[in-house]
């Protein structure tokens, strides 16, 4: 949930314990104070809408999305390595369509195969990433920058600090492969913008 949403939130739950707080300090039934009009009930606000999947149609990539988390180090979670071609969205970004970078990560390959993201390099500036929503809608993302990074030297405030508008970040590896310590050195980001 985006700050702006929470803190709206937060002043509505604030004014209902005001009101109920200070209900109670009234004259009684007596009381000629005027009484406020009815209101609708308050509702339970349904929740941002979660990304089901995502498609890069330029490189021929295209997954079922599922929910990652933290692992018990803090560090991001990542999709099962046995299962390369899943990708997933990382639930502590916004999702996509919210304001905010959206977050998502797949494996440049695993279990000896090719990955979901194995092509993400070739990504270029101007192409299209869709979303897809549990509500049955598309997002249409266009991609502003491809990088490729060392791990050493990852930009984390680029990838998951705020942004004034909803945006999207894919994420895999990349570089040169160490074979002594099994992993890649780089990482390879996309950064997206929710198209108009």
């Amino acid at each position: 949930m985006s700050g702006t949403p929470l803190r709206r939130w937060a002043a509505l739950l604030l004014a209902l314990a005001a009101a109920l707080l200070l209900g109670g300090c009234g004259a009684g039934p007596a009381s000629t104070a005027p009484q406020p009009a009815p209101t609708a009930p308050v509702t339970a606000d349904p929740g941002p809408v979660l990304p089901t999947w995502v498609e890069l149609p330029s490189i021929g990539a295209r997954s079922s999305l599922v929910q990652l988390g933290l692992n018990p180090d803090r560090t991001v979670e990542v999709p099962p390595v046995d299962q390369p071609l899943q990708a997933g969205w990382y639930r502590y970004s916004p999702p996509p369509g919210q304001t905010g970078p959206a977050v998502i990560l797949g494996h440049i390959d695993g279990n000896h195969q090719k990955g979901i993201f194995w092509r993400l390099h070739e990504v270029k500036t101007g192409d299209q990433v869709k979303v897809g929503r549990a509500d049955g809608s598309t997002l249409a993302f266009t991609v502003t920058k491809v990088d490729q990074v060392a791990k050493s030297s990852f930009p984390t405030e680029a990838v998951y600090g705020d942004t004034a508008e909803p945006e999207l970040r894919l994420i895999t590896c990349g570089g040169a492969y160490d074979a002594a310590n099994h992993n890649y050195l780089d990482n390879v980001i996309v950064y997206a913008r929710l198209a108009a």
